[in-house]
């Protein structure tokens, strides 16, 4: 097994190539991003303080000058916080799938109160919002969480369409998350709707689905620019928690996105079992290839089970009404993937110079432009 040098890929990951010195591609990427945003370096802090000036600048008059997606975890926690520090008025976005986890809901709730900031909430309709997760847990995908993902994103556009703001801050670090192997996740509106027509059966109603030209709309006629700070400045997801839980009493939930339990049992348990795929392995070689953690901790702590919250496999069959023969033919079946369902993918890639544009103008993340418009990307 063909392992990468600096961190700990090996080349069981979809797309991966080594250089002569034995270091894998995305080591390389994550290089070029560090390089291109000046991570963590004095540039880099100018580049995200002249952006920040800018969003008080275009903010000034209206109740918010920018919207911070939370969900109770880490990132977006700390996000908020960081937001708050910079001077700027946040309104914090949540968009709830109905499987929030306890812990994440009152971690929202004790950020939100210590910071006094606003929040705007989209609940779906959660007979609907399972009848989605069948369907995609039916067909076999990977993906079974990325209607969750991308509902969070037209919810972030509408808020920040409904007050007026051009601003979305995300709270993602390529630092401690990495990127992902191009070819373990992919959705957009097509996909979904095209896998719930095949698998669902009740309509999509209150489920804020993302369709093109809702995505044109939001980035070419309302120009909502997504920023994603912690990819210019110095990010450590152990400092950020220990941060939150002295200032606000907020708690850990076990483990990477494990605050939701659709989330949960797609990562400790869908991904793993069905697909072998093991996504901890983004956060550990992250904090490998920054030196945050040693190659040897990291394999250690890749090399032991995901944690899983008790009954969350019994209550995952219940809440669906999957029964355990239905489950057991599911986990047993084909492998399927976004490439054997209709998606918007061919189009993204034959627009892939225009979304390199909106990429270095922030109306779209840099991490959409390399993985969705690239013919070998996934």
């Amino acid at each position: 097994m063909k392992v990468c040098s600096r961190c700990i890929y090996d080349e069981r990951v979809p797309s991966i190539q080594f250089d002569e010195n034995g270091v894998c591609n995305y080591c390389a990427m994550v290089d070029s991003l560090k390089e291109q945003y000046a991570t963590g370096t004095p540039a880099g802090d100018a580049k995200l303080a002249g952006i920040v000036e800018q969003i008080k600048r275009d903010g000034k008059g209206k109740k918010y000058d920018c919207v911070v997606g939370v969900s109770g975890g880490t990132d977006s926690s700390y996000m908020l916080y960081k937001a708050i520090e910079w001077g700027l008025r946040p309104l914090a976005v949540h968009y709830d799938n109905t499987w929030n986890s306890a812990i994440a809901t009152e971690n929202i709730r004790k950020v939100l109160k210590k910071l006094n900031v606003d929040l705007f909430t989209y609940v779906v309709d959660n007979k609907e919002m399972d009848d989605i997760f069948k369907a995609f847990f039916r067909a076999g995908v990977p993906e079974i969480d990325g209607p969750t993902d991308l509902a969070l994103a037209e919810v972030l556009y509408r808020a920040a369409g409904k007050y007026g703001v051009k601003y979305i801050l995300e709270g993602h670090s390529f630092i401690t998350e990495g990127v992902s192997a191009l070819g373990n996740v992919y959705f957009d509106g097509k996909y979904i709707s095209s896998i719930h027509k095949q698998f669902g059966i009740m309509p999509m109603k209150t489920y804020p689905l993302m369709h093109f030209a809702a995505f044109m709309k939001w980035i070419l006629l309302k120009r909502i620019k997504k920023i994603r700070p912690f990819w210019y400045m110095s990010y450590c997801k152990e400092d950020a928690r220990a941060f939150l839980e002295k200032e606000c009493d907020w708690q850990y939930y076990g483990g990477h996105h494990l605050e939701n339990r659709m989330t949960a049992f797609n990562h400790s348990y869908y991904l793993p079992v069905k697909f072998g795929v093991d996504l901890r392995n983004l956060s550990l070689a992250a904090s490998a290839r920054s030196g945050q953690l040693s190659r040897e901790e990291a394999f250690r702590q890749y090399a032991e089970p995901p944690h899983m919250e008790d009954e969350l496999l019994d209550y995952f069959k219940k809440r669906l009404n999957i029964t355990d023969e239905e489950f057991e033919s599911v986990m047993r079946g084909p492998i399927k993937s976004f490439r054997d369902y209709p998606t918007y993918k061919s189009l993204f890639e034959k627009l892939r110079p225009f979304f390199y544009v909106m990429a270095k103008m922030n109306l779209v993340p840099m991490s959409f432009y390399i993985k969705y418009t690239s013919k070998t990307g996934v």
